[in-house]
């Protein structure tokens, strides 16, 4: 081991009490995608304890969803090579007054809560990172600490963000949940969320059937139509998981909408996929109704490359030296990890502490965890000049 990381991995083990102390100011900031005013304040409570150890913060804003927060340790050598960067999201899934009903708790060396895993522990995790590194004289390259705020949404207003921080770093570690198996994400689905909204026209649905055409009806054709495009052996599935639509029951529905979950391997993929679905939307099935397609969010795939993968080896070994065992898994599940991969950045997903059930009441996070993956992380960044 060398001496700056005995320094560093010395001074994050010093800070674990600070580093729960600061997951329980995050868990309890209610911070629902659609909350910008509670997301927001959990951007606050990050930039407070950076600022506070003299990282510069900037606020990049967003007028729909959570602004951006942006962090910057300078390189302890040449200060214009290019950055690493650790990225998370802070809001959560969950409707608003939930850390009121359940608040940040402890039993059994696990952290409860909403977010706690999915990402608020990888956001602690990522600040103490960048303070460790400030308080010792800054990293081999700068580092760039991204907090952003919808991505539970797709993130649809950040992700132009991510690509721009992203596009030229160095690698980047996107610190969402490690699995409860201890690993890393290597691989993940891509996805995208569709609205399509369908207008038929009333009629009374005794009276008058015939004068009306079914927006209902139009949608489950469709419905059908999509649902066929999956293809389990390419990874491709699609599911149309909302509906809503009618007027009352003996009326000929007017009105109808879905929302559609689709999710592909390889982004080769994606523009077939889109183009089927379009097709799909486009298609009339029932005389007399209209169709339109929306993209709500969007996710690309995190596909591994060489670059990713020597990275990924690097961390495995930081890892080992941490006291963990580390492998890497696919997920199912998207992320904006895929964003920087997708540009051709090397990347790892699924670095921050271990936890699991998220998106649930049970989610959890393994206390155990947070400073030998943080130890992992700090190490991993001292050892990329041997990578890339």
């Amino acid at each position: 081991m060398t001496s700056a990381e005995a320094d560093i991995t010395q001074w994050l083990s010093d800070h674990e009490a600070d580093m729960v102390a600061l997951l329980e100011d995050l868990v309890n900031t209610d911070s629902g995608s659609y909350y910008k005013q509670g997301v927001d304040a959990a951007g606050a409570v990050i930039r407070k304890f950076l600022e506070a150890r003299g990282i510069a913060c900037d606020t990049i804003p967003i007028e729909s969803h959570g602004d951006a927060v942006r962090a910057t340790v300078s390189g302890a050598s040449d200060g214009g090579n290019r950055p690493i960067v650790l990225m998370g999201h802070r809001d959560t899934v969950f409707p608003r007054g939930e850390p009121e009903r359940r608040p940040f708790t402890v039993r059994d060396g696990r952290a409860y809560g909403p977010g706690v895993a999915d990402m608020k522990a990888g956001l602690v995790m990522n600040a103490f990172v960048l303070a460790a590194f400030a308080a010792l004289g800054g990293a081999p390259a700068p580092l760039v600490g991204l907090f952003t705020g919808d991505e539970e949404i797709g993130s649809p207003s950040s992700a132009p963000v991510i690509a721009r921080e992203t596009k030229n770093a160095r690698a980047v570690f996107n610190s969402e949940p490690g699995r409860i198996s201890g690993n890393v994400v290597t691989g993940r689905k891509g996805g995208i969320f569709f609205r399509c909204t369908i207008i038929g026209k009333a009629a009374h649905s005794g009276a008058n059937f015939s004068d009306g055409a079914s927006a209902i009806g139009e949608l489950a054709h469709k419905i059908t139509a999509w649902h066929d495009l999956t293809d389990m052996d390419s990874g491709i599935t699609v599911n149309v998981g909302l509906i809503s639509g009618g007027q009352s029951v003996n009326t000929v529905a007017p009105e109808a909408s879905c929302d559609i979950d689709t999710r592909f391997i390889r982004l080769a993929d994606r523009d077939r996929l889109v183009t089927a679905i379009t097709g799909i939307a486009s298609h009339s099935y029932v005389s007399g109704t209209d169709a339109r397609l929306d993209i709500l969010g969007e996710f690309k795939p995190l596909e591994q490359s060489p670059a990713s993968a020597e990275i990924f080896n690097l961390y495995t070994k930081a890892g080992h030296d941490s006291g963990l065992t580390i492998a890497g898994e696919f997920s199912g599940g998207c992320a904006d990890s895929g964003i920087p991969a997708s540009l051709g950045t090397p990347t790892i997903c699924g670095v921050g502490p271990v936890g699991a059930h998220v998106h649930s009441p049970d989610e959890y996070m393994e206390l155990a965890t947070l400073v030998p993956r943080a130890h992992t992380l700090a190490r991993t960044i001292l050892r990329l000049e041997q990578a890339i």
